[in-house]
């Protein structure tokens, strides 16, 4: 059964039926599926929006109101990132929903987030902390493993936050974790980076690169709640890149140079399957976007139909728990090698984490 949610972001029409408990379920769907400005947004477009029944339509403006507020706010926190950045010379490359917002992409409409991504130089990691700590950025409560952890073994450096304004920060130095199977060269990222007309000095990563990040992360996540958005994401991410033709055949190379083929065919196949994404025949075929036999594709669909889906409990059976349990595995299996896995969950089991606080220095105080 295909949940409401994706039924309706497929046919936005369909909502001239509903009936008030069904406008009822359609609105908690999106809001577990944080979609629900987007859904607003989408019904807007379609002309939907007059007749929908007045407390619906009052859920779906809050929840519009709030992603406004939200772009807002990433635009005014990424003007200080830029004023910090450029002063030494490290370049400020955004990554997902910030970089869809600021480009003013489709893929911008109704996103909500929780945090700003960018991604920046391995060899100016040090000093962009050290410049983001000085202008009132802390790193947030970690023990000393995770710190290592962080800064050994992952593509970011432990999660930031603002100490005044409260905005969150990743900070990322490639896309996967050195620990990762698949190494897609950062450099090679940042070179093909594109700098904003309207906003000189702030960076985006070219078109096929922006939709590899967003299929990487997707089928490497660990977590469902924000799944579907995702998927949502490179939806409107192929439609609006994928009006030029040349540009499938250069995501299909860029993949194969990025090493990225093996997420780029599954964000085609569950894009197309759930979202009915527009994408060529031929390039079904050449990245074998079409298959589903195979043991290891009935494995994926039987975890990714259940994942893909908001995760309320009207979209829920039997085996949703195991689904969500074994995409927890399988991305830390994708991300970690075998004896390095088992040491960090082993760790995990046997000390839980504890907060560690991680005050100023009397010195940083006085820089700020």
């Amino acid at each position: 059964m295909v949940a409401l949610l994706i039924s309706v972001l497929n046919d936005p029409a369909q909502v001239d039926q509903l009936k008030p408990i069904e406008w009822d379920l359609l609105i908690r769907q999106a809001r577990h599926a944080n979609l629900l400005a987007r859904l607003y947004r989408l019904l807007e477009q379609s002309g939907e929006l007059p007749g929908i029944p007045e407390r619906p339509h009052n859920h779906l403006v809050s929840g519009s109101i709030m992603a406004d507020r939200q772009h807002l706010s990433i635009k005014y926190e990424v003007g200080f990132l830029r004023e910090t950045f450029s002063h030494r010379g490290i370049p400020l490359i955004l990554l997902k929903g910030a970089a869809y917002v600021l480009a003013g992409l489709p893929a911008a409409s109704g996103r909500v987030f929780a945090d700003i991504d960018i991604l920046v130089p391995h060899a100016q990691l040090g000093e962009t902390e050290q410049a983001l700590m000085l202008t009132g950025w802390v790193t947030t409560t970690l023990d000393a493993y995770d710190q290592r952890y962080y800064r050994q073994w992952m593509h970011e450096l432990p999660a930031m936050q603002h100490m005044f304004r409260g905005t969150a920060l990743d900070v990322h130095h490639t896309i996967l974790p050195p620990t990762s199977r698949l190494k897609p060269d950062p450099a090679l990222l940042i070179e093909a980076s594109i700098e904003l007309p309207d906003t000189p000095g702030v960076r985006i990563l070219c078109p096929s690169d922006m939709v590899l990040h967003s299929a990487t992360h997707l089928f490497h996540e660990g977590e469902p709640d924000n799944l579907l958005r995702d998927l949502s994401d490179l939806d409107l991410l192929l439609r609006h890149f994928g009006e030029k033709t040349a540009f499938w055949n250069e995501l299909v190379g860029r993949a194969r140079q990025l090493q990225l083929d093996a997420p780029l065919r599954l964000a085609l196949h569950y894009a197309t399957k759930l979202l009915n994404t527009p994408v060529p025949t031929d390039i079904m075929l050449d990245m074998h976007a079409l298959d589903s036999n195979g043991l290891r594709q009935r494995v994926l669909d039987a975890i990714y139909f259940r994942v893909l889906v908001p995760q309320h409990q009207s979209t829920t059976d039997a085996l949703s728990p195991l689904a969500r349990k074994l995409l927890y595995i399988r991305s830390h299996w994708l991300r970690m090698p075998p004896h390095l896995l088992a040491f960090h969950l082993g760790h995990k089991a046997l000390f839980p984490p504890r907060v560690v606080p991680v005050p100023l220095t009397k010195d940083e105080l006085n820089l700020l």
